[in-house]
């Protein structure tokens, strides 16, 4: 299955770069699409002088663009005869640049190294943690790992808090289209395919304080009764969105599928560690401002405390804010 057309990679400075560079040509091989790199450039400020005390001219901010073209080019040379390439280079703020060249271009995947998390990103933001919040299209957060036998990916579904969405419609459809990118990926490089669904039956433990003191008995009654809700759901998503990897391959093995009592968050990283897998899908939603400060997201939260690369998918019809 085709899923991209048009991919733009995010370059980061360092030898890393080159693996992720690697990581978006191959996409763009396997799925026929066009490749754009892009690059930022620091706008020259006017009060800064030159180094014989003049004022910067307006040749200093082109020297600096021409610079980073050549720089570009270096760059993706070795890969003109696989895919199509084209190189931009732009000036201002990374993740507005990003998300704007993504309106205007259409972009279906934005894919770069993922920053490092300082605590400074919390209070302005990283450009990473920007994307995951208003990028409309998918993110890739590369963090390349060593070559193995095996890719495995793992697709997480409804892991949000589904209190901030309105309707059942809205959390069907985000946890199909995260199944519908894991398992094309999936096919496309012959993957280990694990889907993943985390439950919990919220006030466990207060049921079992001393406040309410409700007997063990029903205790469990109320937990298999969630368990068996959110089972029926879990099965009838995976009916909905029939997974058929490889188209006939057999080479390809079937999925996986696991359903956890547990934390998302918390279940979603340790079933990560313990099939090591290489990428982890997901969906999320724009939490922006003192939401977004207080409690972020759960992707924002994988981020910090994953090994392995991540993929984010918005809701359809998500709208990028504007700024």
């Amino acid at each position: 299955m085709r899923q991209f057309k048009e991919i733009l990679f995010v370059v980061e400075s360092g030898a890393t770069c080159k693996l992720t560079l690697e990581r978006a040509v191959a996409l763009a091989e396997e799925n026929q699409a066009k490749l754009t790199v892009i690059d930022f450039v620091e706008r020259v400020a006017a009060s800064i002088k030159r180094p014989r005390g003049g004022l910067p001219s307006a040749g200093s901010q082109a020297a600096l663009s021409s610079d980073s073209e050549q720089n570009l080019e270096t760059l993706i040379r070795p890969y003109r005869k696989r895919v199509t390439i084209q190189t931009k280079v732009r000036h201002g703020k990374p993740y507005l640049e990003i998300i704007r060249e993504v309106l205007s271009n259409g972009h279906d995947l934005v894919i770069k190294r993922p920053e490092p998390h300082h605590w400074q990103s919390y209070l302005s933001g990283s450009t990473d943690i920007h994307l995951l919040r208003k990028c409309p299209c998918p993110v890739w957060l590369d963090k390349p790992s060593a070559t193995k036998a095996s890719f495995r990916i793992l697709a997480a579904v409804d892991v949000i808090d589904m209190c901030s969405l309105k309707a059942h419609k809205l959390r069907q459809d985000l946890s199909l289209k995260v199944l519908e990118m894991a398992s094309s990926l999936a096919s496309c490089k012959l993957a280990e395919l694990h889907i993943m669904h985390a439950w919990e039956l919220t006030g466990e433990s207060l049921m079992r304080g001393a406040f309410i003191n409700m007997s063990e008995e029903k205790v469990l009654a109320e937990v298999e009764q969630v368990k068996q809700e959110h089972k029926i759901w879990f099965d009838e998503l995976l009916r909905e969105m029939p997974i058929k990897l490889g188209h006939g391959n057999t080479s390809c093995p079937e999925p996986q599928t696991y359903l956890v009592k547990g934390s998302a968050l918390k279940e979603v990283l340790a079933l990560a560690n313990q099939i090591k897998a290489d990428l982890v899908v997901l969906g999320t939603v724009c939490h922006t401002g003192l939401a977004g400060f207080c409690i972020g997201n759960p992707a924002e939260r994988v981020l910090n405390q994953i090994d392995c690369s991540l993929l984010t998918i918005k809701p359809t019809g998500f709208v990028a804010p504007a700024r």
